[in-house]
């Protein structure tokens, strides 16, 4: 998982932007607070980028939002698809440098960012912790399909690909200090766009499976708590989940800082350790919780220590239904771009959570010797990895027999 920011004072860079030409995407933001029953407090001028804005929610909770908003839009485009929108990243006209996100892990100051188009009265937001630094001028692509979903559902998540731009002209840019793994793109129409500032609140840090799961569950788990605020008889999933009334549902939503911590206390690697503690045979099984190392030690029927990482699977599979992983690291060793992706020696094993897609803490277990190798970068896995026999297998013991015995695991 990348590393959170520890700092809490929050500061950022400004750019002047033209009026005229952003005035229309800070009121959309500001009429769909005002739309939410917000009421505005203060913010900054169209003139100047990201905008900040201070509000205070109907339950009178007062809270700052800083928002990177760009224009999204479907024009054609010489060599690019016709069915392809987009929002560019860029403030001002030198397109050599990169874009610092300013964010703060405690929230009290939400970042969002996103491509916004007020004719058609809707946004795409991004993750803004795995978009800094943002390269000047980078394009966020998306298809017609999206955007008639968002506008039909008022909602939708989708994932998108990534790689990592070329450096040539930017001489101050470094691309391996890029997040390029998959990410996860939220669209809504103007009155879900609250939705998305609560989603950052609770989501932050989330990997991208995890993050789109989250998004998913959000959006109807909220649709629920407003329709249950219209029949009172009807007692919603998600509060006999939690185990809590119907008024500390409201209150959870309205305090992130605690459904925050709820959401971030599911963690795929938590649960695999309390799965690995119960199986006959292992022993010694603990969390390693240092940064840079696998997520798991544990023995084998008394052999030397066996180390595991942990990796969420994507929610979206592949076309026949087969769960990925997006096997990298969240950042390249400057200089070397195959740095990013792990060699078997690494780790023998790695577990990958299926809670993304199946919404259960199932893990499926594989060699890493047995995982395919990348393409272009020796001695390394490829970074799309299928969650299937022979590599994967539900069956822990046969996975750490294989490896003790230095065999492969056979279908």
């Amino acid at each position: 998982m990348k590393p959170l920011p520890t700092k809490t004072a929050l500061s950022w860079t400004s750019y002047s932007v033209s009026k005229r030409s952003k005035q229309p995407l800070l009121d959309f933001i500001l009429d769909a607070l005002k739309d939410h029953g917000c009421t505005i407090l203060r913010h900054s001028n169209a003139q100047s980028a990201p905008f900040f804005i201070s509000y205070e929610t109907p339950s009178g909770t007062r809270r700052s939002l800083l928002a990177y908003a760009f224009y999204a839009n479907s024009k054609i485009t010489t060599n690019r698809p016709e069915d392809e929108h987009r929002f560019q990243i860029k403030y001002g006209s030198d397109l050599k440098t990169s874009l610092d996100i300013a964010i703060q892990p405690e929230a009290v100051i939400t970042t969002i960012m996103l491509g916004i188009n007020p004719e058609q009265g809707y946004f795409v937001a991004v993750d803004p912790l795995v978009n800094t630094p943002a390269p000047m001028s980078r394009s966020v692509e998306f298809k017609d399909r999206n955007v008639a979903h968002v506008l039909s559902e008022g909602w939708s998540t989708w994932e998108r690909d990534r790689h990592a731009p070329k450096a040539e002209g930017r001489p101050a840019f470094d691309p391996s200090a890029l997040d390029v793994r998959t990410e996860v793109l939220i669209g809504g129409t103007r009155k879900h766009l609250y939705d998305l500032i609560t989603l950052e609140q609770i989501a932050f840090g989330l990997e991208p499976g995890q993050r789109h799961l989250a998004a998913d569950k959000l959006h109807k788990e909220l649709q629920g708590a407003k329709a249950q605020v219209q029949d009172q008889t009807q007692r919603h999933q998600l509060l006999d989940e939690l185990g809590i009334s119907d008024e500390a549902l409201f209150d959870l939503i309205e305090d992130a800082g605690r459904l925050k911590m709820a959401v971030r206390g599911w963690v795929a690697e938590h649960h695999l350790e309390r799965f690995l503690q119960s199986i006959p045979g292992i022993t010694e099984c603990e969390r390693l919780n240092e940064e840079g190392k696998p997520d798991i030690s544990l023995r084998w029927k008394g052999s030397a220590p066996i180390l595991i990482e942990c990796k969420n699977t994507l929610r979206d599979t592949y076309a026949d239904g087969t769960p990925r992983v997006d096997f990298q690291r969240t950042r390249a060793a400057k200089g070397n771009p195959c740095s990013r992706y792990y060699q078997p020696g690494d780790f023998p094993i790695l577990a990958a959570c299926l809670h993304p897609v199946r919404e259960s803490w199932d893990f499926e277990f594989a060699l890493t010797r047995q995982l395919p190798a990348h393409n272009k970068c020796a001695d390394r896995i490829n970074s799309n990895v299928r969650v299937k026999a022979p590599c994967f297998t539900a069956d822990i013991g046969k996975v750490l027999d294989a490896h003790v015995a230095g065999i492969l695991l056979a279908p």
